[in-house]
């Protein structure tokens, strides 16, 4: 599944669910972020496998770290994109590593879900989450399942944002003293 849509279900639910946590838009974009590895082997000609080291716990973790640490002086331009979606946003560089990595991680599990050629246990090589769950879930419902979370994640940010508007309304009301 590189560069599709699907993991802007996983990830915008999750990412929608914990946004007190973590930094949403670096954690979306971390799932982005990653297939540039795919990109690049498949511009280069580089050949199978297509998915590599990046697609793992390990490496992923520091694609992650980097992603967070690189967008960090983007964060007020985060913040107006988030203002968009009129969601609250506050962050700081720690929690934008941290969504980083596990926006990476997100990312290395749906796709080690739905490719053979993902080991995300590297430097094992020899176990495969592809292999595992193949066993009991086909790749169509996998991307079914990312579309359901997609669903999910637009409930979740329509409840948000009446959340969030609810708030204002009280806090307006607060300090007009009503």
């Amino acid at each position: 599944m590189p560069v599709t849509p699907y993991h802007f279900g996983p990830s915008g639910f999750l990412g929608l669910v914990f946004r007190k946590w973590i930094d949403f838009p670096v954690f979306v974009l971390a799932n982005v972020i990653v297939d540039i590895e795919v990109l690049v082997i498949w511009f280069f000609g580089l050949g199978w496998p297509m998915h590599r080291y990046c697609h793992t716990f390990l490496i992923g973790a520091a694609v992650g770290a980097l992603w967070g640490a690189a967008a960090y002086p983007f964060r007020n331009f985060f913040k107006r994109i988030m203002q968009i979606f009129k969601l609250p946003y506050q962050t700081n560089l720690s929690k934008m590593i941290v969504s980083g990595i596990l926006g990476v991680w997100c990312h290395v599990l749906v796709d080690g879900a739905y490719h053979a050629d993902i080991k995300v246990f590297w430097p094992n090589k020899t176990v495969s989450l592809w292999w595992i769950i193949q066993q009991r879930v086909s790749q169509d419902r996998i991307e079914d399942i990312c579309v359901l979370f997609f669903l999910a994640a637009v409930i979740v940010y329509a409840i948000a944002i009446t959340s969030s508007q609810r708030q204002k309304k009280i806090q307006k009301a607060i300090r007009s003293g009503s």
